[in-house]
């Protein structure tokens, strides 16, 4: 995942496409884009069977093929901002380095260079040179500045970390107002990864964040509880603590607000 900074420095986190999900959807535009050259042509044979000389059928020929291989990609890049059929079936989108649009020179120097680096080099050199940078970029996005970003990414809903039975007591009397938010989200994440983890990876990482945490938190868990227990208690004593909180105010808010639209004056 890549971070961009906007000019209002808000960070927007964009994941760029990977080498195979590019490989596929440009492999889809290549066979979309060969089975329309191969159908005019033989269309064209058909119709203008011995009408013209071999130059000028062969100058036809090549017209068509520079209106499907560039023409017509570079206008359905500009207009879909960056789309195409291969992508659009990975759920991919052409941006700019910055993470905003591409315009029409950003899509005809793509697709200029497209026609050396994917049709005439058969796509050795966009796969040597998208192979050594992050972005997998191929020779025309770095000319132009921009990148293959996904748009389709399937977030996978966290679980909700609940109080272990056994500690809901102590939780309930529990100091834990000094814990740091930055503590607090290395802790939701540890517990969130938890099962994927190799079990002495996971057991030494909640010690430490057990040994961190339990410096801030008063009174200690009682005696012989699990490290991943005491995080579990700590982190949902905190998001029901924060809850209750967020809803005072929003009471005091709702009332407030019901205050200032009645009259000033009563009528009599």
């Amino acid at each position: 995942m890549s971070s961009v900074i906007t000019g209002e420095a808000v960070v927007l986190e964009l994941r760029p496409a990977g080498f195979a999900a590019r490989g596929l959807g440009t492999l889809i535009d290549v066979a979309a884009q060969l089975i329309v050259v191969f159908v005019l042509v033989l269309l064209l044979a058909d119709t203008l069977d011995g009408a013209f000389d071999p130059a000028f059928t062969g100058a036809l020929v090549l017209v068509l093929a520079v209106l499907v291989l560039l023409v017509i990609p570079v206008t359905i890049e500009t207009v879909t901002r960056g789309k195409s059929l291969g992508r659009l079936i990975m759920g991919l989108r052409i941006v700019r380095d910055d993470g905003g649009a591409i315009r029409f020179r950003h899509a005809f120097l793509r697709g200029m260079v497209g026609v050396l680096e994917i049709y005439l080099l058969l796509g050795s050199l966009a796969f040597v040179v998208s192979l050594f940078n992050e972005r997998s970029k191929r020779l025309g996005d770095l000319l132009a500045g921009t990148y293959s970003m996904r748009e389709r990414v399937v977030v996978r809903p966290r679980a909700a970390v609940m109080m272990p039975p056994g500690l809901r007591q102590w939780a309930s009397t529990a100091d834990i107002g000094r814990l740091p938010d930055p503590l607090a989200r290395r802790v939701s994440q540890f517990l969130a990864q938890a099962p994927r983890l190799m079990p002495r990876a996971r057991s030494v990482l909640a010690g430490e964040l057990a040994s961190e945490t339990g410096f801030l938190v008063s009174p200690p868990p009682p005696p012989g509880t699990h490290p991943e227990e005491f995080l579990h208690a700590v982190i949902a004593a905190r998001r029901a603590r924060e809850f209750a909180a967020m809803s005072r105010q929003r009471s005091r808010i709702n009332a407030t607000a019901e205050r200032l639209h009645k009259l000033p004056f009563s009528q009599g």
